[in-house]
């Protein structure tokens, strides 16, 4: 059984990064019953990634993008800049073209959804640790139709503030009356990540509290 699993003796050396521990636990586990690939870090967000990678000089990280503080497009621009050796593999929830974007932009050599199995995983470790790309079918369809519609190649900023498209989805759930357990359900991230979206569009908007931003919002007809 393991020989099928794995197609070169070679151990890759990855590092995974999760802020849902449940979820990081899990792919460590799964990776670790590999003979070929070594799990030799954990980290819940992106600095701590980039602190890890600084120091074990991993050949590949596996980075779920929405993560406190520094999130997974950010430590990947990081990462790419300074350790090109280091292969970054998405593994995310989101398959949007902003999401896709925004990592392929910041370096990363793969982009799988959180719905890939353990062979498919596995053999994308593999692929980026090998120098070569690899990308969810739905990934793969997305990109190639954002090659094609300049539009979506070149998306407009986002309108409000300089708010992302995500704080923009929080700040849109805020003013529909969500609390943070409820807009984190909504968006199938950790309360944490709510969290620190929603400082982040405290600071932005120059509010205080979460009536001024709601206020903010209503005033430009979000909600």
């Amino acid at each position: 059984m393991a020989s099928a699993d794995s197609d070169s003796a070679q151990v890759i050396t990855v590092v995974v990064a999760d802020d849902q521990t449940t979820v990081r636990e899990g792919l460590t586990t799964v990776l670790s019953l590999l003979p070929d690939i070594e799990v030799v870090g954990e980290a819940r967000d992106g600095a701590a990634v980039i602190d890890i990678v600084e120091r074990v000089h991993p050949q590949v990280v596996l980075m779920d993008l929405r993560m406190p503080g520094v999130d997974g497009v950010a430590a990947t621009k990081a990462i790419t800049a300074d350790h090109p050796d280091t292969a970054v593999l998405v593994l995310t929830t989101y398959a949007d073209d902003e999401s896709i974007a925004g990592a392929l932009r910041a370096g990363a050599r793969g982009y799988l959804t959180k719905d890939a199995g353990r062979r498919e995983i596995a053999a994308a470790v593999r692929a980026v640790a090998s120098g070569h790309s690899t990308f969810a079918a739905e990934v793969g369809n997305r990109i190639v139709s954002a090659l094609s519609n300049p539009a979506l190649s070149n998306p407009a900023p986002p309108p409000v503030s300089g708010l992302s498209a995500r704080e923009l989805d929080v700040l849109t759930l805020m003013a529909k009356g969500l609390n943070n357990s409820e807009i984190a359900e909504r968006l199938f991230v950790g309360v944490s990540t709510v969290k620190s979206h929603i400082n982040s569009i405290f600071a932005k908007l120059q509010v205080r509290d979460r009536a001024q931003a709601i206020a903010h919002a209503h005033g430009l007809g979000i909600g």
